[in-house]
């Protein structure tokens, strides 16, 4: 168990102009948004709009062992695709009924702001409603938890109890959040999940201190937990193939509580193109 560092008051402000920067990539991706796009055009649109805004992608690259390097500017995954889907990985324009998942991560000004949002095309089911309804609200409810005196496990308790039994949705396993700041990934690893054996997440009983920076996660299916990934490729399923949603946002936890640093993200539409 490595304790994350804490930040001063004067980097909390620049994590926050690079979280801020994620929220306005987010508002301009929704209006842009519309049936008949591809992945290619919505990840060109991410680039530029990176560029307009003075930051670039943490993703861009990103390398870890057994992958290759990270393609595109933004993960864009769609219906069953959990994470991490590529710009190549889906060829074909979206139709109406499709839902996107965007993680936009971004480096500005030395601090990374990371931060996911779902959006459905045009019309959706009333379970894809729900699905979309149950990860917004998971999410408030755990952002709550990340203050001083509680652990880490209370977030996972709390999105663990609204998403699989008030809403009957299952939380993917082996995915979750992180610690970030000058770097994407850092500790702790933030479970959606409680362990299930000794040892499984050893951050679980971590203590939430002021100055943390986290990135918190829920990822949903419709049917199961699990899921699967093809050899040396990023993009993630559902197992079932089951309909999925994303929902993140930065948090800094402070003396008085969670911060939330990719505010305004909650005033995006469900709905779009």
């Amino acid at each position: 168990m490595s304790k994350p560092p804490q930040i001063s008051p004067a980097e909390a402000d620049l994590a926050f102009a690079a979280a801020q920067c994620v929220v306005e990539t987010h508002r301009r991706i929704a209006e842009f948004l519309r049936v008949g796009q591809t992945l290619a055009q919505i990840d060109a649109f991410v680039a530029k709009t990176l560029a307009d805004l003075k930051c670039s992608s943490c993703f861009l690259g990103y390398s870890v062992p057994g992958l290759p390097k990270f393609p595109s500017h933004a993960c864009l995954s769609v219906n069953e695709c959990v994470v991490h889907g590529t710009a190549g990985y889906y060829t074909k324009p979206l139709i109406e009924g499709d839902v996107l998942k965007i993680d936009i991560g971004v480096s500005h000004k030395g601090w990374i702001g990371d931060a996911a949002w779902t959006y459905a095309f045009k019309t959706r089911t009333p379970e894809v409603k729900k699905l979309m309804d149950c990860g917004k609200e998971s999410l408030r409810r755990g952002v709550l938890e990340l203050k001083p005196g509680n652990m880490f496990i209370h977030w996972a308790q709390t999105v663990q109890r609204h998403v699989e039994t008030e809403c009957g949705f299952h939380l993917v396993r082996g995915l979750g959040g992180h610690g970030y700041g000058r770097k994407l990934h850092g500790p702790p690893y933030v479970s959606n999940v409680v362990p299930s054996y000794p040892g499984e997440w050893p951050d679980a009983l971590m203590r939430c201190f002021p100055g943390t920076l986290v990135a918190v996660e829920p990822m949903i299916a419709v049917g199961t937990s699990e899921t699967t990934q093809k050899p040396r490729a990023w993009p993630v399923f559902s197992a079932d193939r089951s309909m999925t949603v994303h929902y993140e946002h930065d948090v800094l936890i402070t003396e008085n509580g969670p911060r939330v640093l990719t505010d305004g993200l909650e005033s995006l539409p469900d709905v779009v193109g």
